[in-house]
This record gives C-alpha cells, structure tokens and sequence, in this order.
C-alpha cells in the first residue's frame, strides 16, 4: 500500500509560509448586471477545511490556483481576483488579493498583512512556465514559501511547475481532500476488498479504451453501460438500429472482451434496451429484448431486467467504482436505469456492506441527481485525473508526494 506525505510530517507550522495549491477552476455565470457570480463552489469548499487547519497551526497560507487556459497570456476576464471574495465568504476568513504569483510583490503584500488573512495569487496560467513545468517558474514559487500543499487531485495527472516541479523544491505534503481522496482510490483500485466491480458507462469506447483495457485485468465485474454498451452489442452481431455506436471499434471491444475473458473479468452488457425514435425529455419510448431494435429505434437506456440483475451483482461485491450514467441520464426518463443502479449502490454502501468511489463530471451530476451522492463512500470531482487514475497511469502530482 502506497503512503504519501500529509501536513503532519511537514512538522511545526508556527509563523511558516504555506503555499497551497488549489483548484479554483470553478465554473462561472454573470448577473443580469452582468456580474461573474460562481455557479458551483464545490471546489472552492473543498479547500477550506484545509487552510483553516493551516491557519489553526499558526501558518501564512497562501492559495494559487490556475483559472481557465489564458496560454501564458495575461487575460484579464481570467483573473483570479473574481475568485477572492468567493474563497473569503467559504473560509469566514479577510481574503487579501495580490495581482501576481510569483516575485517580491508576492513577499510584500504578505508581510504586510494584518490579523488572520489568507493572501490569494493571481492565476498561474498568465505564465507559460506554469504549464510547461518550467524549474525557474517553480523557484520563483517555492521562494516565496517554507512549505508546499497539494490539494489539487483533479490537476496532479499533470506535471505542472505548481504540481510536481514545485515539490522538488520544498517540503511538500498532501492536503487534508487530497489525503482523502488518496485512501478512498487506495481501498477501490490499490488494494481493494473483493468482489471488485466498475461501472463504466458514457457516449463513447474511444474516450475510455484505456480504461477498459486496465479494468479487465483488475476487477472481478465490469459493467459496461451508456453509449459505448451499443458498440459492443453490434460488435457481438447484435442490430443496434440507429443509436449512437462506434461501428469501427467493433474489433477492439471484441478484444477487450477476449481479454476479459482470459482474465475471469465477467462483462455485464445490456440484457434488455429501452429505445425510443426521437432524442428528446419525455419521448415515446418502449422497453424491449436484445433482438428487437428497429432500424430507426435509438437505444437511450438499459431495461428494468437488466438494472434488476445488475442491483443483484452488486449485492455480491465489496468494492465498487463508478465513472459514467447507464443510459442518456440527462433526459427523463431515460435516466431511471443510472438513477435505479445508483441508488442500490448507495443503500448497499450505507448498510456498510460496500466501499463505493464514483468519479467524473457526469457521474456526479448523475449521482447528484438520484439523490445518492452522500451516501457514496467517495466522490471524487476530478475529471481527466480520475479517468487516468483508472487507467492505471501515475499522476506525477500524486507520486512526489510519496513517502
């Protein structure tokens, strides 16, 4: 099992500059002023109980953070200023904004802080160094702190100068969230109770391939839901009519599916299809076997016999990942197969009979939205870090900060 480097090892934090890295890349609307106002603080919030901490132990934290892809350029609709009083009204805490991130304007505007403030930098990508993981760029960082803090899970799968190149160059450690996230990914892929099972669902193969390819060799059953379950029915000879599939990836999911045979991975495909002639809410929709899709029948859902087997499955596993809705989740009613799933997962985790870790935008939104997202035993917000993360790849953000 993989240890990593937490606050506690960085030792006694009195006085210390703490440079966190955070990700405050939280999406935006405008007023009917035409004010930016945050649509979602989950990110922002889920910083907080660290640099209380921080700050508990008597540390200067300091929080940088990228915001949108400005390529190196100063961006002025891009600046995390936007951001400051969002991240004061989170910690209840004076947010003091300095409109740089590196340089003695950072030291400056510190020392010169008064009572208990947080000093908030300007956005990391106005600097090309950030993204190309410059070492000058990530001195210039590091020499305006004593100690570094990742709490940026869903940017580690990058090496960036705030994420891995800066944890060269002073003692670094893992958040509180990223702690957190660390031993949940640990119990579901590292070294998990068995039976295992993933849920994989979504539009497409292509975007997962890589994670299908890892999970045959590590999971005892794979669900395979969504859009990318009509490619391997047509690559079994099954008529998918015309719902979304990718009609050239026949032959690598009739691979993955060998291999997962030789793995004894047992796949769960569709059993039986809900199909409907329009792509919209409410459209006239039928449930039907394997055999019987029309040609001008689009395939948005799994059927009630399948969701009812797969409820059963899952009752026999005790670990359980999830990334990707069964069916098109965002229209009703064909999200009542992910909605179904979703919530026997999250009884069986709740009576304690599962660890579940779900990742990804739409699986959020989609457990979020079944009214299940509590009752999981982890949900990670992270997108492209939790899809590598099940692809198996290291996240070079994470293994720096390995013991």
């Amino acid at each position: 099992m993989t240890h990593y480097k937490n606050i506690a090892d960085l030792g006694a934090l009195d006085g210390k500059r703490v440079l966190i890295r955070a990700d405050l890349n939280v999406p935006m609307g405008k007023d009917k002023d035409g004010n930016p106002y945050v649509t979602d603080d989950t990110r922002i919030r889920s910083v907080a109980p660290t640099i209380l901490h921080l700050m508990d132990k008597g540390a200067r934290v300091i929080v940088m953070s990228h915001f949108g892809r400005p390529n190196g350029k100063v961006q002025p609709e891009m600046s995390l200023e936007q951001l400051a009083q969002p991240l004061s009204n989170a910690l209840k805490k004076a947010v003091v904004f300095v409109n740089d991130c590196t340089g003695d304007i950072v030291a400056e505007t510190l020392d010169a802080m008064e009572g208990d403030a947080v000093l908030l930098l300007e956005n990391l990508r106005f600097h090309p160094g950030e993204t190309s993981n410059d070492p000058d760029f990530a001195r210039a960082l590091a020499d305006n702190a004593d100690f570094y803090v990742n709490e940026a899970f869903s940017c580690s799968h990058r090496a960036h100068a705030s994420t891995e190149g800066i944890a060269h160059l002073i003692p670094s450690a893992a958040g509180l969230s990223l702690e957190n996230e660390l031993t949940a990914l640990e119990k579901a892929l590292g070294n998990p109770q068995r039976p295992l099972c993933a849920v994989v669902g979504g539009a497409k193969v292509s975007s997962k391939l890589d994670v299908l390819i890892n999970l045959v060799e590590k999971v005892d059953h794979l669900i395979i839901g969504g859009g990318m379950a009509n490619t391997f029915l047509a690559a079994k000879g099954i008529d998918v009519g015309s719902s979304l599939c990718e009609h050239d990836l026949a032959d690598t999911a009739r691979a993955i599916l060998a291999k997962a045979a030789e793995q004894n991975c047992v796949i769960h495909l569709p059993t039986d299809l809900v199909v409907a002639k329009l792509f919209k809410a409410g459209a006239e929709n039928r449930v039907i076997s394997l055999d019987d899709v029309a040609s001008d029948d689009m395939i948005l859902d799994v059927g009630p016999a399948t969701v009812a087997g797969l409820a059963e499955i899952l009752k026999s596993c005790k670990t359980l990942i999830w990334n990707g809705p069964m069916g098109a989740f965002e229209i009703t009613p064909f999200d009542a197969a992910t909605v179904a799933l979703a919530k026997a997962a999250g009884k069986l985790t709740a009576e304690g009979a599962m660890v579940s870790v779900a990742g990804g935008g739409d699986t959020v939104a989609a457990l979020n939205h079944a009214g299940v997202a509590n009752q999981f035993t982890h949900i990670s917000t992270a997108g492209g870090a939790f899809l590598e993360w099940m692809e198996g790849k290291e996240l070079p953000g994470v293994k720096i900060l390995e013991k």
